[in-house]
């Protein structure tokens, strides 16, 4: 099966009005949850008395009795074309399906432009304006999603690429009001480095990375995978040609003094040889750059991320773009949230194998941009087919940038190997941990 020996296993509990509300949530996403945890289901919300208060930006004015208001922090800007926006757009589609239900938020929710300031307390900052149930929208907000939790069991707590309510993940926080959501991801970076080996014409592929941890080290690797494929199996080279390189930058975004500088990074990446950059951060300096330098007359291109109108910052160099389409996904939570029907859950939901670009049924997509051939395009879309029809390029042999065995010949990885990724693969270049 694609990725791992993924567990269709169904949201249980004692009342039926559950069962049909996992169900519903399923259905949105493409798939069933392949992962997911049960508890005890909390009735709707009430606000908190807390006067504390902070800056935020909100899309509601006075509550009716029919409304129901959910909270989001965004890690970056709510406009920044990359990873916040996908989550902004998913709220307003929340909005715009569900009457009644009003999104209020606050972006830019990361210490540096927040100093002095936790993921928890904006969230207490947005009970007080209302809200009755919140989505935590970063990794880097972990620690706040959790206490949060702990300290308000009564209100649904929703966070996204999280694993604190897997009860078989490292991390499990036994909280009955926690959930988590996470795209399989992988699925679109592998196409992304299918398109990346198919396009470059010096063998050098970069990868423009965030911080390093679990999920940034399996994306990577996901590209590589799909790189090495199309090198080895589709256009038939030696794999010793491909050069695959990481290069971190140190969080989700620049933040100036504080990262590496992504535009330098992406120009570094060009100037050295490399053709083809494929981002894994929220914002779209790599395609940005390949644009400028494009114009210039160089031939390079650049596949960003995280959102579907990113190709729009550099369109003819643009290969294509893995996004994430969390609306409906978070319609039915939200759904399930004001009918007083919440439960505990952890999904890792795979794309809508027979429409990967339903803006309605998959929460993970792949948009190929005008910098693709016809020839490449249509190799893409055999290699799409081939995962939809079972090709797991998750499987052994595989080993460890530091040449460890990972997995031995024919061996699949499980859900926790590709989660966990404690490296690089063997065969990329750049750091697999923190200094």
């Amino acid at each position: 099966m694609p990725i791992s020996r993924f567990r269709r296993v169904l949201l249980c509990g004692t009342f039926a009005a559950l069962i049909l509300t996992v169900a519903l949530l399923a259905a949105a996403c493409g798939s069933t949850p392949e992962e997911s945890t049960t508890s005890t289901t909390i009735a709707p919300s009430t606000t908190s008395t807390s006067t504390a208060a902070t800056e935020s930006t909100t899309t509601t004015a006075g509550q009716t009795s029919q409304e129901f208001v959910f909270g989001m922090l965004f890690v970056g800007p709510y406009n920044d074309h990359g990873w916040s926006q996908a989550h902004y757009e998913a709220g307003t589609y929340v909005e715009s399906k569900l009457p009644g239900a009003k999104m209020i938020y606050v972006d830019k929710a990361n210490t540096s432009d927040r100093p002095g300031t936790t993921p928890d307390q904006l969230a207490e900052d947005l009970v007080n304006q209302g809200a009755q149930m919140i989505f935590f929208t970063s990794d880097d907000m972990k620690d706040g999603a959790y206490a949060f939790a702990r300290n308000h069991p009564n209100i649904p707590v929703v966070f996204a690429s999280g694993d604190g309510a897997w009860k078989d993940g490292k991390d499990y926080q036994n909280l009955p009001n926690l959930s988590d959501v996470m795209g399989k991801m992988e699925y679109g970076k592998m196409i992304a480095g299918v398109a990346a080996a198919l396009t470059t014409q010096t063998g050098k592929i970069g990868y423009l990375g965030p911080l390093i941890n679990d999920e940034t080290r399996r994306l990577a690797a996901s590209v590589y995978l799909g790189a090495k494929y199309a090198w080895t199996e589709l256009l038939k080279k030696n794999p010793a040609d491909l050069k695959f390189t990481v290069n971190w930058i140190g969080f989700w975004f620049n933040i100036p003094g504080v990262t590496s500088d992504p535009t330098q990074v992406a120009d570094n990446f060009y100037n050295q040889g490399f053709d083809v950059v494929v981002s894994g951060i929220d914002t779209t300096e790599a395609l940005v750059e390949a644009g400028r330098l494009s114009e210039a007359g160089k031939k390079v291109w650049a596949i960003p991320y995280d959102y579907v109108g990113a190709l729009d910052e550099a369109p003819t160099v643009a290969l294509g773009v893995p996004y994430f389409n969390w609306g409906p996904a978070y319609l039915q939570y939200v759904t399930a949230a004001r009918e007083g029907q919440w439960s505990s859950f952890w999904q890792w939901l795979a794309p809508d194998w027979t429409d990967i670009n339903n803006p309605d049924t998959s929460i993970v997509g792949f948009k190929k941009g005008e910098g693709l051939s016809a020839d490449a395009s249509a190799k893409v879309d055999d290699f799409t087919k081939a995962l939809a029809g079972g090709l797991n390029l998750w499987t052994g042999p595989l080993n460890l940038q530091d040449g460890a065995p990972y997995l031995k010949d024919g061996e699949v990885a499980t859900d926790q190997q590709i989660w966990y990724l404690p490296q690089l693969l063997q065969g990329m270049e750049g750091q697999s941990v923190s200094e």
